[in-house]
């Protein structure tokens, strides 16, 4: 570089020097003394020094160094009111670790093992993220601002650091930037979605993640279609196939509920006119859950057998459609699902127009926790990698659990049988 110190405009780049005492909270200051001396220090004199370069060289940058973060906020804003708008303004500094913190802490969370000693540009993409985070994790701070944060590591790491946020937010605040629409729906309270720069959306993370899952569909696939008026109805028969869910079911059944942990589930009807996107090559057309009898329920249980059936239509000839589902808690987390699409890889399904199709699974239902619950189902065409998505319906089957008492997660899954016994006392001699 022929000018290492001037800036891209010409003008000189000045640095800033703020002292601070640290008391050696921050494990990753080299001099630690040299913060802690305060000698000629003065704000009066560091703006008065500001106003006279913006006069020898009105295109500087100014980059203030030293403190971690700097001592006193009020002040650094007094210096920094003092620089001109026209100017580009950068701060270099450490983030406040918290006293009762150590750097033990921070490598133990980083968990990079003896990386820590190899120097940073060696390190993978992986590894810079884990030790940044590592870093904020431990500090003293009222607001958080999370860009991607979780988008590499292993799955441990990521439950590691998904745990540190939720106990952040639920004292602090935290602006979480992210593709991640599941994490968006666990971590926040609020959404919004950017598209170049402007606000698309803003409201609950299930109507922006609705949204944005819509947009990146249809940014692969082009604009959803509208459905054709006259759209051919699949057929409404009762499917009398034979349930096998009975062979798992529950071992405490008879117990729960006869108790108050039973798991009562309320189940509203199919609502077709919920938001939907998609080419509309193939249309839902109906969605409803049924007994071991083949009918049509209003009200299960948790625990019990049940069965989903999906009618589609075709509105234009389809090879290997695949229809699926996911169940969503009231946060538009996905709770479990499944799709045709591996029970029929070897054999799929030619759609004529307007022939129709039914798509049927059979499992036992969960035992939910209290709340609001949909069924989002989906009908597609090429493979699980590859498809056009042709409908996808966010809310078509509503749930409402009234009581979930015998779950410890988000689900509870029914047990076929649960033994608990005393192992032999160890022999006394060998």
């Amino acid at each position: 570089m022929k000018n290492p110190y001037k800036t891209r405009e010409g003008g000189a780049t000045v640095t800033i020097f703020v002292p601070y005492d640290c008391k050696n909270n921050c494990p990753f200051c080299i001099n630690k003394e040299e913060y802690a001396d305060m000698t000629g220090f003065s704000v009066e004199k560091i703006c008065e020094s500001i106003r006279r370069m913006d006069s020898i060289t009105p295109n500087c940058d100014f980059v203030f160094t030293g403190g971690e973060p700097f001592a006193d906020i009020e002040k650094l804003q007094i210096m920094l009111d003092e620089i001109p708008t026209t100017h580009k303004v950068f701060i270099n500094t450490t983030l406040p670790v918290s006293e009762h913190q150590t750097e033990d802490d921070i490598l133990a969370f980083a968990d990079i093992g003896e990386f820590i000693d190899q120097p940073v540009k060696s390190y993978s993409s992986g590894m810079v993220v884990r030790l940044a985070f590592a870093v904020i994790a431990h500090i003293d701070a009222d607001v958080l601002i999370i860009d991607e944060a979780l988008s590499v590591g292993d799955a441990f790491f990521s439950q590691k650091c998904m745990r540190f946020l939720r106990r952040f937010i639920a004292e602090h605040s935290a602006l979480f930037v992210s593709h991640d629409t599941a994490a968006v729906n666990s971590l926040c309270n609020r959404a919004v979605l950017l598209e170049k720069g402007h606000i698309k959306i803003s409201g609950s993370p299930k109507q922006v993640t609705e949204v944005y899952l819509k947009d990146m569909f249809e940014s692969m696939q082009g604009a959803s279609a509208d459905r054709p008026a006259d759209a051919t109805q699949a057929p409404n028969s009762s499917d009398k196939r034979a349930f096998c869910a009975e062979d798992y079911r529950d071992m405490r059944a008879d117990f729960i509920n006869a108790s108050n942990l039973r798991n009562d589930i309320q189940v509203f009807t199919f609502n077709e006119a919920s938001a939907s996107f998609g080419k509309r090559g193939i249309s839902i057309v109906d969605a409803v859950l049924l007994d071991r009898e083949g009918r049509p329920v209003s009200w299960i249980v948790g625990g019990e057998p049940v069965r989903l059936r999906v009618d589609i239509a075709a509105h234009k000839d389809a090879y290997s459609p695949i229809v699926g589902f996911y169940l969503k808690n009231r946060y538009g987390q996905n709770v479990f699902g499944d799709n045709t699409f591996l029970s029929y890889r070897e054999k799929p399904l030619l759609l004529r127009v307007g022939q129709g199709a039914r798509a049927v699974f059979d499992f036992t239902m969960p035992t939910l926790e209290a709340g609001d619950y949909s069924f989002a189902i989906a009908v597609a065409e090429g493979t699980q990698a590859e498809h056009i998505q042709h409908d996808w319906k966010h809310d078509a089957l509503m749930l409402k659990s009234t009581h979930g008492g015998c779950q410890t997660g988000m689900v509870g899954i029914p047990m076929r049988d649960i033994s608990f016994t005393l192992l032999p006392e160890p022999s006394a001699t060998r």
